[in-house]
C-alpha cells in the first residue's frame, strides 16, 4: 500500500491531519486492517478551502480546451493504470473484480466525457424584442465545490463529480467516505500527471464528517454542494446549505421497482434483472427493490430468476471466479439479514439463500424471496444488498399506482414486449430515470438524477456541467 494512501492532500500536498489522529480502513473480506488514514478536522478543512480559493481564479481562466485536455491527460493515463484502481475498489468495498473492474470503466468515463463536453459549454447573443437591448447570456464557473462521495461506488461517484467540477474551471474539496477513502486518493497522482494545478483538487478523509462538511458550507467561500448518499444526511445537508444558499446538487436513495408485464419475454426480463438487482452486489441507489411479476409469469420467471442466482459464486472479490463478493461493513451486513427474516416472519417464502453466513467477513448469499407481504420493511427501505423481494400483480394501472407509492424517485424498471406499453407506463410512473427493457440505466453521456425524495439536480450529461455553473447574463447597447 502506498505511503501516500494514509495522508490528507490538501494544496497539492499530502499532509497528516491537523490532530494527528488516523482511523482505520478494513477490508471486508476478512475484516482485516488495509491500512490507517489520517483524520482530517475542521482547520485541515479550512486548509483545503484556502487552498481551493487560491487555485480558483488562474483555474477558472484557463480555456475550456486548456481544461478539456488535462481531463483527457486524466482520462488515458487511468485507464493504464485501471487494473491497479479495481484491486484498491475491491479491497476496501469487497465487491467482485469483475464488479470493480466495471466500475473502474465507467469511472473513467467521466473523465473523458466531460473532456468533451468543457469545450461546449456556450452561451448565445440575441435581441430583446421589446427594448431592442443585446443580450448576452454566458456560463460562468460557480467556484469552490464540496464534493461529498459514497463508499459504494469508491471511483465513479468521484470522477462523476470531479469529472464535471474541473471542466466548468471550479475547483474542489473532496470529502470521500470514511469506509472507502483510497480510491479517491489514488486519483491524486493520476490528476498530478495529467497537469491539475495544486489546489485545484484537495482529498479531506475524516471520520468526522458533519463536522467537517458542515463547517465548510457555513464558510461563505464554498457556491456548491455536490452530495451522493442517503435522503436523511441529504436533508441534513440542505439545511446547512440554506443559511449560506450554496447550490445543492443531491442524489439520494432510491426504492426502484422493476416491473414485468404479461407479455414481457421471461428470459430477458430475468437477465435485467440479474443487473438491476447484482449490480455492485445490489449496493447501489438503483438497484431493483420492489419487483412486480404479472401474476401469469410469477412461476416461470422466479424459476428462471433463482436459477441465474444459484449460480453466483460467493467469496474474496480477488479470487478468480468471484461473482459476488463482500459487503462493506457489518451494518450493511445486519441490515440486510434484519429485512430477510422480517420478511419471511410476515409470511414470504425462502427461493434461495437467507441464511448469513458464519464470518469472518461482511458476506450475504443471494436471495430469493417470493410471495413477499405488503408489510415488509424491505419494500418501504432500501434493501441494498443481493436479496430480490418478488410480488405479483395483475392490472396496469394497480401496478403503476403501486410503484409510485414510494418517497423516492430515482429509478424504475419496466419489462414489457409491446413498446407503446412501455411507454405508456414509463410516462405515469414518477421517476427520473426509467430503464425500458433494459437492466442499466447508469451512462456517463445520460441525466443521472431522481424526484421526489430522491434528490435535487442531474450529474452526467450535458446537465452535469451545469451544476458546476451559474449563468451570467448582460444587457447591452451598441
Amino acid at each position: 500500500m502506498p505511503d501516500f494512501l494514509n495522508k490528507l492532500y490538501i494544496g497539492g500536498e499530502w499532509r497528516d491531519g491537523d490532530n494527528g489522529k488516523v482511523f482505520d480502513v478494513l477490508n471486508p473480506a476478512d475484516e482485516t486492517v488495509l491500512t490507517t488514514v489520517a483524520d482530517g478536522t475542521v482547520e485541515d478543512a479550512m486548509a483545503c478551502l484556502d487552498a481551493a480559493e487560491s487555485a480558483f481564479p488562474s483555474w477558472a481562466a484557463r480555456s475550456p480546451r486548456e481544461r478539456g485536455e488535462v481531463l483527457r491527460r486524466a482520462f488515458d493515463i487511468y485507464m493504464e493504470r485501471i487494473e491497479d484502481i479495481a484491486r484498491l475498489i475491491t479491497l476496501e468495498n469487497g465487491k467482485a473484480g469483475a464488479d470493480a473492474i466495471g466500475e473502474a470503466k465507467y469511472a473513467g468515463e467521466f473523465f473523458r466525457w466531460y473532456a468533451e463536453e468543457a469545450v461546449r459549454s456556450v452561451g448565445y447573443l440575441g435581441m430583446a424584442p421589446s427594448s431592442g437591448a443585446r443580450l448576452m447570456v454566458q456560463q460562468k464557473p460557480a467556484g469552490i465545490a464540496v464534493l461529498v462521495t459514497p463508499w459504494n461506488y469508491p471511483a465513479a461517484m468521484g470522477t462523476r463529480k470531479i469529472g464535471p467540477a474541473l471542466a466548468a474551471g471550479c475547483t474542489v474539496v473532496v470529502k470521500p467516505a470514511s469506509e472507502t477513502p483510497l480510491t479517491m486518493l489514488a486519483l491524486v497522482p493520476i490528476l498530478e500527471e495529467a497537469g491539475v494545478p495544486p489546489g485545484v483538487i484537495n482529498i479531506l478523509p475524516s471520520r468526522s464528517s458533519g463536522a467537517v462538511v458542515g463547517a465548510m458550507l457555513a464558510d461563505r467561500r464554498v457556491r456548491v454542494v455536490s452530495f451522493t448518499g442517503s435522503t436523511e444526511v441529504g436533508r441534513k445537508l440542505l439545511h446547512a446549505a440554506a443559511d449560506n444558499v450554496v447550490k445543492p446538487a443531491m442524489e439520494l436513495g432510491g426504492n426502484a421497482p422493476f416491473i414485468v408485464c404479461h407479455d414481457a419475454d421471461v428470459e430477458a426480463a430475468a437477465e435485467g434483472l440479474m443487473v438491476a438487482k447484482m449490480r455492485n452486489l445490489g449496493e447501489a441507489c438503483t438497484a431493483a427493490n420492489r419487483i412486480y411479476v404479472h401474476e401469469n409469469l410469477e412461476e416461470p420467471f422466479v424459476d428462471a430468476f433463482t436459477a441465474k442466482m444459484a449460480k453466483l459464486k460467493m467469496g474474496d472479490g480477488l479470487k478468480t471466479g468471484t461473482d459476488v463478493g463482500a459487503l462493506v461493513n457489518a451494518e450493511t451486513r445486519d441490515k440486510i439479514d434484519h429485512f430477510v427474516r422480517d420478511a419471511v416472519q410476515k409470511g414470504a417464502k425462502v427461493k434461495l439463500g437467507g441464511i448469513r453466513p458464519n464470518g469472518p467477513g461482511f458476506f450475504y448469499p443471494p436471495t430469493v424471496l417470493a410471495e413477499v407481504p405488503d408489510n415488509a420493511e424491505c419494500l418501504r427501505d432500501e434493501i441494498f444488498g443481493p436479496v430480490a423481494a418478488i410480488q405479483t400483480f395483475s392490472d396496469e394501472n394497480e401496478i403503476i399506482e403501486r410503484a409510485n407509492d414510494t418517497e423516492y424517485g430515482l429509478v424504475a424498471y419496466v419489462y414489457t414486449g409491446d413498446m407503446s406499453r412501455g411507454l405508456r407506463i414509463s410516462e405515469q410512473l414518477e421517476f427520473g430515470m426509467i430503464g425500458l427493457n433494459r437492466g442499466l440505466v447508469s451512462d456517463p453521456a445520460a441525466p443521472f438524477g431522481g424526484v421526489k425524495q430522491s434528490g435535487l439536480g442531474r450529474e452526467g450529461g450535458k446537465e452535469g456541467l451545469l451544476e458546476f455553473q451559474e449563468t451570467q447574463y448582460i444587457s447591452a447597447e451598441w
